[in-house]
């Protein structure tokens, strides 16, 4: 985690950045500039140092829930709105560009909005993404969600949301809570499954990925179906 900066004079992030651009700020002077104030006692930069401290790094602060950051003193719901909001726009923008790319040639995106979505869930969750015919997103449903092992997944609900949203594909993904983002012999299972049901109704399934905090894993790129 990137340390405080020592302010030259007066100087804040806010003005910092307005002169030299968001890249020369810390990631707690950045959080600072949105949080706009700090705490009794701590001014927006120590305060969102700890803030960070506390929940392990920026991305765990951003998928945090409300209860989690109403513990830490001196969040109030101002401040919370504000997290969660950045959070939200931050998984927009990657849907964003989904909707006006080919998911085949970009494969690296669609891991980056699976992690976004999925990676720091505390149990596991199914999503399905749906795409059109030059394989753009149309949308992106949860498909399930279980414990912190296991989750269930019925190919037959995949395929009547398919064609209820005239999806030419289909990419699943789901998250292991356990840190490990090595498919098991159950995914590989599934995916052979939902492969031939949609099958079935012309729709393919381009890709099942596999997530943890940090990383995704593709069935398809590993060979598994």
């Amino acid at each position: 985690m990137n340390t405080p900066h020592t302010f030259q004079g007066q100087e804040r992030p806010r003005e910092r950045l307005l002169q030299h651009g968001p890249k020369v700020l810390t990631t707690p002077e950045l959080l600072a500039v949105v949080l706009g104030t700090g705490a009794p006692g701590r001014d927006a930069v120590q305060f969102s140092a700890e803030l960070l401290e506390q929940f392990s790094g920026l991305r765990n602060l951003l998928a945090a829930d409300y209860s989690d950051l109403r513990r830490f003193k001196g969040m109030g719901n101002a401040k919370i709105c504000q997290l969660q909001a950045i959070n939200e726009l931050a998984g927009r923008s990657i849907e964003e560009e989904l909707r006006q790319s080919d998911t085949l040639n970009n494969s690296q995106l669609v891991k980056r909005y699976c992690i976004n979505r999925l990676g720091h869930l505390a149990v596991e969750h199914c999503i399905a993404i749906y795409l059109d015919a030059c394989y753009r997103l149309i949308c992106c449903t949860e498909v399930s969600r279980g414990t912190l092992s296991r989750t269930t997944v019925y190919p037959r609900e995949v395929a009547v949301e398919a064609l209820k949203f005239n999806a030419a594909a289909v990419i699943l993904a789901h998250n292991h809570p356990s840190g490990s983002a090595t498919p098991s012999e159950a995914d590989i299972a599934l995916t052979k499954h939902l492969h031939k049901s949609l099958a079935l109704i012309d729709v393919t399934l381009l890709d099942h990925i596999v997530v943890s905090q940090k990383e995704a894993n593709s069935l398809s790129e590993l060979g598994l179906f």
